[in-house]
């Protein structure tokens, strides 16, 4: 899907009503702006979305705030979480004055990192992705009545348990807070 021709072939076929614009903040959250489709054509999708890069933290100041969404049109996909048929493009942020990559966009700063990488013969791919985490909670409690409320996360793992006497047994180690999980 490396053309706009394609791209608007695509949201024609699949009766698309939405198209998803998205890029990632500097803390790796979603942002997005989704259009109706009678207002995506070849300009937009070939000279961006200008948009107010204030309403993101840490980007921009109200008085330099003007900064344009890009679609890449190699991503182009469908949402299929959405009860409408929605088109997704994921997008670089551009600085409208440069047409330059924004120096806090993830996505620019991942590119110019392969450049990088490339130019200098140091390597010829990079691989990113996230890092999946998550917790293991073995019992969360709460209760929100009249007189009082209350929550209680516990883990078999969290720190505060290294004394706890468990039926299996307590191996006795835990990581401590901020303390990683990988240390051997």
């Amino acid at each position: 899907m490396s053309d706009i021709k394609t791209v608007l072939g695509m949201m024609k076929e699949n009766n698309v009503e939405f198209v998803d614009f998205r890029f990632t903040d500097p803390r790796g959250k979603w942002q997005h702006t989704a259009q109706h489709v009678s207002t995506v054509d070849e300009d937009m999708l070939t000279d961006g979305i200008m948009f107010d890069g204030s309403s993101i933290a840490g980007w921009k100041a109200i008085n330099e705030s003007d900064m344009i969404l890009m679609p890449d049109l190699n991503s182009a996909v469908m949402d299929p979480f959405t009860a409408q048929p929605q088109l997704i493009l994921f997008c670089d942020v551009l600085e409208p004055s440069t047409g330059e990559p924004y120096v806090r966009d993830p996505r620019g700063t991942a590119k110019l990192a392969l450049a990088y990488l490339e130019a200098s013969g140091a390597g010829d791919a990079a691989y990113f992705g996230p890092e999946a985490e998550f917790f293991v909670f073995d019992d969360v409690r709460f209760e929100a009545s009249m007189n009082r409320s209350f929550y209680e996360v516990d883990s078999d793992e969290g720190p505060y348990n290294s004394g706890t006497d468990f039926p299996e047994g307590n191996m006795g180690h835990r990581p401590g807070v901020k303390g990683g999980y990988f240390p051997v």
